[in-house]
């Protein structure tokens, strides 16, 4: 009697063998490793380096040449104390980025909002709003200082035909800032517009039938349903136009040279003429390390009260 083939032995595969787990896990972190390299080598050389060479000649002094003519210390930090030229700078840049960065989060919101949604217009009103951000900020100032001037430009014909005298924007302590804000709001919206209308296009369209179904208003559909989907977004719009906006530099350099009267001299170009024009680099690394610690700061503070809807 012939054993059935269900009763015959067959001869059992010898199984895989498997690399020892901590083999695996070193195999994945030098994978991990040679990918982030290149990334790396270009953060390592290009931020982390700079950063603290910075923080080390600004406890030196230092001059435009390489010449290090030892430690002082904390002497720079302690002559910014006494250095008026310093705090009118600081408090240029703040009220610069005070005007600005509210401004600019508020019209590329009501511009997203406005431009969000099919249509050939509405296209064409995208790509005219981002234009403006593609110009070179000299290009940018060269034409809004001929808008601006009281001779020929764009507004003084408008001024004279209304029966005013054309103002000198550039050239009055009082409206020399305000001036070089409206020329950054025209330059920079481009991009926080575009943040925005991503933020509407991810929304889910079943939130706003539901709300349509409700006879929701405007206002509460914004305000219960817009606002809330696009909040993180809303803070990185913040976050980053206050790190940019402290750093402001060539719209004042190239306007007004930082004039009238020292009215629009910010903390950049106070660092720039003393570390370029006057040799002094130690000093003027030690400015460049307070206004770091500002931008940072004040965006740990935008991010931690922006959190604090998210522990709710």
């Amino acid at each position: 009697m012939t054993a059935s083939p269900q009763a015959r032995s067959v001869p059992l595969a010898e199984p895989r063998t498997r690399a020892p787990r901590h083999r695996v896990r070193r195999r994945d972190w030098l994978t991990a490793l040679l990918f982030l390299a290149p990334f790396m080598a270009v953060y390592l050389v290009l931020l982390v380096y700079p950063l603290f060479l910075g923080i080390w000649i600004s406890f030196r002094d230092w001059d435009l040449m390489g010449g290090d003519y030892g430690w002082v210390g904390t002497l720079n930090y302690q002559d910014l104390w006494t250095d008026r030229n310093f705090w009118a700078a600081a408090r240029n840049t703040l009220w610069f980025v005070a005007l600005t960065v509210p401004s600019m989060t508020l019209i590329a919101l009501l511009l997203a909002l406005a431009v969000h949604g099919p249509g050939r217009i509405r296209a064409i009103c995208r790509s005219v709003f981002f234009l403006s951000s593609v110009f070179s900020v000299t290009v940018v100032t060269l034409v809004w200082a001929m808008v601006l001037s009281p001779d020929r430009g764009l507004i003084a014909p408008v001024v004279q035909f209304l029966g005013g005298t054309p103002v000198n924007f550039l050239g009055s302590p009082t409206w020399a800032m305000p001036a070089i804000v409206v020329t950054t709001l025209w330059w920079g919206v481009g991009l926080p517009m575009a943040l925005f209308l991503a933020a509407l296009g991810s929304i889910p369209k079943e939130l706003y039938e539901a709300a349509e179904l409700d006879h929701a208003s405007r206002w509460s559909v914004f305000w219960r349903i817009t606002l809330p989907s696009i909040r993180h977004t809303l803070i990185l719009v913040v976050v980053l136009q206050i790190v940019g906006q402290f750093q402001i530099f060539g719209q004042p350099f190239l306007m007004t040279q930082g004039g009238p009267a020292n009215s629009t001299r910010t903390l950049v170009q106070y660092i720039y003429e003393t570390s370029f024009r006057d040799w002094l680099v130690g000093y003027g690394a030690a400015m460049a390390m307070v206004l770091f610690v500002l931008m940072m700061l004040f965006s740990m503070l935008q991010l931690w009260l922006g959190r604090q809807g998210d522990d709710r």
